[in-house]
């Protein structure tokens, strides 16, 4: 069973093992991996039954191949869905992008968030000018474009057009952001639709084969139009990729939060906006990424440690919500894809991922067999099985006791 996980994840050996080594010894050689191993498989055993093939007489292609047509079926039913919304509820046109908004917007789920004041940005943005943008927006003058632009406008059309010298001199000036250049409020959801900004996005829609840029420092998404002939299986990509970024602008939000006493904040800004909080573990053998540590106290809210989060950080920050279940929620047809992210047949030493992102956008770029998407599954499935671990209480005590110092030693300097 360690041996599918290993070859699941292509991980390197003989490290693999000796990890997991570890953390079984830490709790008392449960056998976690053997049982979580036996879940995947009957799990994926199930889904095989759901597609209607038979596990014992399916070939990785013909499952690859039945996963493509379910993704597409769905990608056109979600398609029409959110169309109907957004003539029913938006405009009479019914854009997709519109009906992908509308429905956000009207999810249940929290949208408060601690992000970057828009004021902030504004003066960041002075800093670092985004001609190139500002010329593709059809402006003379940097005041002039942040009179009429928004500035999370000009921070998207400055991302997509100038660089990577630009964007890591906009990130160098984050470094320079204290707490007091926060608030807490709701997320923003930004459409930019003029004629410019169409021409601007088509080259980045059809390079990505999505239409969204995320800024978790912001507690925003900026969805792009997205061209009249739209790939099958992009629709799915767009809001699923939504979903999972509203998730880690929340995972963002409260690992600012508890950032907030020490005196380097601005460092943790800039590597919000750049990459993912991580902090170190021996026994985990490698950094665990804030967002892990976010889904445990979101599914086991009872385990919430005061000691360690509060008073930055309550039990209601900890939030994170299932992309699939909250899609099916949307498109009904969807259910089926609950539970798969981590779902996966082996074949010769590489996976055939049942997880939706690496499906659709398989789907969406029309890739053959042996160009399949997979890292989104991997990512899953080691995720998943960390989770697993952490439910153990040695292993939670060990982990916290390495995580503690880190996120409040700083604190007793400030």
């Amino acid at each position: 069973m360690t041996r599918w996980l290993s070859e699941s994840l292509q991980a390197p050996e003989p490290f693999f093992r000796l990890g997991l080594r570890r953390l079984e010894s830490a709790n008392g050689n449960p056998g976690t991996d053997i049982r979580f191993s036996s879940e995947v498989l009957q799990a994926t055993r199930a889904k095989l039954m759901e597609l209607g093939l038979d596990p014992q007489d399916t070939t990785p292609t013909e499952l690859y191949h039945a996963l493509q047509e379910r993704v597409k079926a769905d990608d056109a039913r979600l398609t029409k869905n959110l169309r109907t919304h957004a003539a029913t509820h938006v405009s009479a046109e019914g854009e997709v992008v519109a009906g992908m908004i509308h429905v956000i917007k009207q999810l249940p789920d929290s949208k408060r968030c601690f992000a970057l004041k828009s004021s902030s940005l504004k003066a960041v943005l002075k800093q670092v000018p985004p001609k190139k943008a500002m010329k593709r927006l059809g402006y003379r003058s940097l005041d002039s474009l942040l009179k009429h632009e928004a500035p999370l406008s000009v921070l998207a059309a400055a991302w997509l057009n100038e660089g990577g010298s630009w964007q890591r001199r906009l990130l160098d000036q984050y470094k320079k952001l204290s707490p007091g250049d926060f608030e807490n409020r709701s997320m923003m959801i930004l459409q930019p639709d003029s004629r410019r900004w169409r021409e601007l996005a088509a080259a980045a829609v059809d390079q990505n084969k999505h239409n969204l840029l995320c800024f978790k420092e912001v507690g925003a998404l900026v969805f792009l139009p997205l061209p009249r002939e739209i790939p099958k299986g992009a629709v799915t990509v767009s809001l699923t990729l939504a979903l999972h970024e509203l998730n880690e602008i929340r995972a963002s939000s409260s690992f600012l939060k508890l950032s907030q006493v020490k005196p380097n904040f601005g460092r943790a800004v800039r590597t919000v906006a750049s990459d993912e909080p991580r902090l170190s573990s021996q026994l985990l053998d490698q950094p665990v990424p804030w967002h892990l540590i976010q889904r445990y106290y979101a599914r086991l809210t009872h385990q919430f440690r005061e000691e360690v989060f509060e008073p930055h950080l309550q039990a209601e920050d900890m939030t994170w919500h299932s992309v699939e279940r909250t899609l099916s929620a949307i498109e009904p047809s969807f259910k089926f894809w609950h539970d798969t992210a981590h779902l996966a047949v082996l074949h010769d030493r590489k996976p055939v991922s049942f997880n939706l992102v690496d499906t659709a956008l398989s789907a969406c770029n029309q890739l053959a067999f042996e160009q399949r998407v997979v890292h989104h599954f991997q990512k899953s499935l080691w995720h998943e099985l960390l989770l697993r671990y952490l439910r153990h209480q040695p292993v939670e005590d060990t982990v916290l006791a390495e995580l503690q110092p880190q996120l409040v030693e700083e604190a007793a300097l400030a």
